[in-house]
């Protein structure tokens, strides 16, 4: 269900992996193809045998304190390391801990990573990886705040989300080797949670391709990273109802795979965006609005929004249950819409 678009002509073994162990398996890789590619980010590089799925597991003692750089508790500061050293041909992929503290390095991602190369007149390319850790964890409204749709806004950045742990490897090896800063965004549950294929060797996952994770001719949902999974237990249980959901993990947010979405909801004639993000101004409202202006003539019934009630992520496990789009507000909804 989760097969990734792989290399073309290549003969690729499998591994199980989880979701953390791709994306260090990912890390690692690229670390060895290119001596330019290093890490840094605060803790990356201690406690590494705490948790055997943590992205940066092992990688410490695999390439020595000089490619894999704990720094400062100052996510300007490494979002500034990131910037000066892709200016100076570097590849750096930094990590942000948590995504609210996105919001402290923003002056460097928004005002210097992404206007570099438009400022060089597209002479120069800037290629940095910025990994953010994304999630609902018992951590309070300060560690739990979801802001793709920030950082989707700001032209020159790319950004990506992957759903499973082979797209987490291969979106995260072309982020990696991008000319553009790209910002990969990770959702923490899934690092242990899922596991998965993943394919061995350099194969990567196109940026700006969508994959239809589920097929389905009734309705069409777009959603991307955790979520996916919610739309296809949802699916699972229309299914038995006579509804048939499809299922478009997006996986990449900038670029957006329009032609997938739009080819899709011509087919069902109803649309359902899905985000774990709040509602008002969330990268749903981007999706029904590219639906509502390309595909008005052929709608059977008005676009959805599935999303978090505008109010920050609450401390404790029953509210965020509230807080956090279930799949039984999913089958709700599109039930609603069908009937």
């Amino acid at each position: 269900m989760f097969m990734s678009i792989l290399s073309q002509g290549r003969d690729n073994h499998m591994s199980i992996q989880s979701t953390g162990q791709a994306i260090a398996s990912a890390l690692a890789l690229a670390m060895e193809m290119d001596e330019n590619v290093f890490l840094a980010g605060e803790g990356i590089g201690t406690g590494i045998h705490v948790n055997p799925h943590l992205p940066t597991n092992g990688l410490l003692e695999r390439f020595g304190p000089e490619r894999v750089r704990d720094t400062p508790v100052s996510e300007a500061g490494i979002a500034g390391l990131a910037v000066g050293a892709s200016c100076m041909g570097l590849k750096p992929v930094v990590e942000v801990m948590f995504f609210p503290f996105v919001t402290l390095a923003s002056d460097m991602i928004v005002n210097h990573a992404a206007k570099l190369r438009y400022l060089s007149g597209g002479l120069s390319s800037f290629p940095l990886t910025v990994r953010i850790k994304s999630g609902i964890f018992s951590a309070g409204c300060q560690h739990s705040h979801y802001l793709e749709a920030w950082l989707a806004h700001v032209p020159g950045l790319k950004v990506v989300c992957p759903s499973n742990p082979a797209d987490a490897k291969g979106l995260m090896l072309s982020a990696i080797f991008d000319p553009d800063p790209v910002i990969v965004i990770e959702e923490m549950s899934l690092y242990w949670t899922l596991h998965g294929e993943v394919p061995d060797g350099d194969v990567r996952v196109p940026l700006g391709k969508a994959q239809i994770a589920r097929a389905g001719n009734d309705v069409t949902l777009a959603t991307y990273g955790g979520a996916v999974h919610v739309a296809l237990k949802a699916a699972e249980v229309l299914a038995e109802k006579g509804i048939s959901l499809e299922v478009i993990d997006l996986r990449s947010l900038l670029p957006l795979d329009t032609a997938t979405v739009l080819s899709s909801v011509r087919k069902t004639g109803r649309f359902v965006s899905l985000h774990d993000a709040t509602r008002f101004c969330g990268f749903g409202a981007e999706l029904v609005a590219l639906v509502s202006e390309s595909c008005f003539a052929e709608l059977k019934a008005p676009p959805r929004r599935i999303a978090a009630p505008d109010i920050p992520v609450p401390f404790t496990p029953p509210q965020e249950a509230f807080y956090k789009p279930s799949a039984e507000t999913v089958v709700q909804t599109i039930r609603e819409m069908v009937s």
